[in-house]
């Protein structure tokens, strides 16, 4: 598996700039619309949201020390009701994983990761890059099915190509 410091540094700024984005898209909605149940696997725009930021609160505690945050995948979905403290919060955490990128080297992406998984219910070692796939693809996947909702809302999200990426994103 190929994943290099500035892979990684490239996916935090496409997870920076994406979640802006999609936030910039929910503004257009009132509360009620981020938090009407669409049927997706976290319920509503809100409620993905809030479990992708939990989820990736989780893997920072793994990769870069953070504090984890409290429960589990069940609960992740309310974690954050505060529409205007969730953006504070995952702005915050965007600007995090992008610092943490940008100070990997490729030492850092060898060796393994060991945690407990509280969605498989016990201990798990894997590779640490593989670990780093994971985390930005959970990212994408989770942003993909919000635009979808956001869309389906009338509130069109901006490109997500990545080629099209500005290149001042981060800085």
């Amino acid at each position: 598996m190929i994943v290099s410091p500035s892979f990684c540094a490239m996916m935090a700024r496409y997870n920076m700039w994406q979640n802006a984005s999609l936030v910039t898209a929910a503004d257009q909605l009132n509360e009620g619309a981020r938090v009407a149940d669409r049927g997706a696997f976290f319920g509503s725009i809100m409620g993905t949201f809030s479990h992708l930021l939990w989820a990736d609160t989780i893997w920072m505690s793994r990769f870069d020390g953070w504090d984890a945050p409290v429960g589990g995948i069940p609960g992740s979905a309310a974690l954050h009701p505060d529409w205007t403290a969730f953006k504070s919060t995952r702005t915050r955490a965007d600007r995090r994983i992008l610092g943490w990128a940008d100070r990997l080297d490729t030492d850092d992406l060898e060796g393994e990761l060991s945690w407990h998984s509280g969605a498989l219910g016990r201990d798990v070692s894997r590779p640490y890059a593989m670990c780093i796939a994971h985390f930005f693809n959970h990212q994408t996947h989770h942003r993909g099915q919000i635009h979808a909702m956001l869309t389906a809302a009338g509130a069109g999200p901006g490109d997500t190509d990545l080629f099209v990426m500005p290149e001042d994103i981060g800085f």
